[in-house]
Order: structure tokens, then sequence, then C-alpha cells
């Protein structure tokens, strides 16, 4: 088995600008992926998208503020999440296996959680898909956001490469122009904006204390735009339209 490929795929890749979860940007997410496990790749998806899958459900203009809300949110859109991805996954004979983490099963429970994702991974036919609990974690169990939670579990199991797939193509400079390859993180600080969008929490800074984690830990990492998520085979090849972390 090759190495696993750690795919967190952001809430602004997932949803409409109501909240309201994109099909045809789930089909052509889920197309990809089964594209990257045709080709022998073990691959494991963080996936964002539940809060902002249930606001519509609770008639919310944007991301809720206050914790009962979004907890509430996060409960009715992870149960539609993984409804859309196991029945999408199917169609290319693949299944879905659900793992909701918070911050103690990651320092606690490490060795638990890195036995039950390799022996999922191990079955070739199976796809772990990993959220944070939002639904229940308080704040001293969370992760932090899912770009870090990625990062950790990309740490956790030893992968190649963690692809952020966000909607943008990569790390932009000051005349907007793709930044494709950073060895050195100190050499872009000017360059993060804390923005994030209204239906979830990180921004490209959330990125960067993901990459900084993650390339710490010997692994590579991409920024990629998730609305074209076709190029994921060539992003893993070492191609592709992205910004990319080797530090």
């Amino acid at each position: 088995m090759k190495m696993p490929i750690v795919i967190k795929i952001g809430t602004g890749v997932l949803t409409r600008g109501n909240g309201t979860l994109d099909g045809a940007s789930l089909v052509r997410l889920v197309t990809a992926v089964a594209e990257l496990k045709a080709r022998g790749f073990s691959c494991v998806m963080v996936s964002s998208g539940a809060v902002g899958a249930g606001v519509s459900a609770l008639d919310l203009k944007s991301y809720p503020d206050d914790v009962e809300t979004r907890q509430a949110a996060a409960a009715i859109g992870q149960a539609r999440l993984m409804q859309r991805y196991q029945t999408l996954f199917e169609q290319f004979d693949f299944d879905v296996a659900q793992l909701l983490l918070t911050g103690s099963d990651l320092q606690e429970n490490r060795e638990r959680v890195s036995a039950t994702m390799k022996r999922l991974l191990k079955e070739g036919d199976i796809i772990p898909i990993v959220n944070e609990n939002d639904s229940v974690a308080i704040e001293e169990l969370r992760v932090g956001d899912n770009d870090m939670l990625s990062a950790r579990v990309a740490e956790l199991l030893g992968a190649k490469t963690l692809i952020l797939l966000t909607s943008v193509d990569g790390l932009l400079d000051h005349q907007d122009s793709l930044i494709e390859h950073v060895s050195d993180l100190s050499e872009i600080s000017s360059l993060i904006r804390e923005e994030s969008g209204k239906f979830s929490i990180g921004g490209m800074a959330s990125k960067l204390r993901a990459v900084k984690y993650a390339t710490e830990s010997g692994v590579e990492v991409l920024v990629a735009n998730g609305r074209n998520p076709e190029q994921l085979v060539a992003l893993v090849e070492g191609s592709g339209r992205c910004t990319r972390f080797t530090l």
C-alpha cells in the first residue's frame, strides 16, 4: 500500500453561497478522489462542511456565533454530508467510513485512532472521512479547525502528502499572482490574512499554521483550488496548479 494522501476539503468547496451543499462540486470531488483510488493511492479525506450544510435547515443567514446553534447545525449537516458522500462513492464501488475526532482523541488515544484508520485503509475499497466532532466538542477538546486537524491526521498516519483544497488556487502574492513553491514560511508572512468565509472558520492564516505543523513532521503540503478537483492526480504526481510547501 502506498503512503496515504490526506485531502482536506474546505467549506467553501462543498457549499454554495447560502450554505447549502453544492451537489455538482461534490460529484466532481468524489470523481477525482475515486480516480486517485483507482490508480492505487490510499486516500483519507478530512471534510469540512457539516456546519455549513446544516445552517439552511435552521434558516440561518451566516455561520452561527453561539455554540449551541453551531453544534446543532453540525449535527444536522454531518448526517447530510455523509449521506451524500456514501451515495456518490457507491457509484465507484467504494464505501466511506466516518471518524469524528476531538483534540483529546489525537492526544490521549493516538494509537487507537491510528490503528483504526490503518485498518480501514488496509481494505482498499474504503475511504475514511474525518471531521472534528463539532456537535459535541467543547473549546478545550477542539483541535482548532479542520486545517490543523488534517495536518495532525497526516502526521499521525505518516502521510506522503497533505492537500488543502480551498476556494482559491493557492497562496497569492501582492499582485495576486500564484506562488508555486514555498520553502521558507518567514518569506511569506506579510501575505497572510485572517479572512474566512461566512460559513467557515479558517482562512489562509489557518492553513499556514497547518502547513508549518505538517511540514515539520515531514509531510509535503499543497494548497489548491477545490473547485478544480480534476487535477488531483496531477497534484499528487508533482504538477498541477497549486502552492507547494516543502520546508
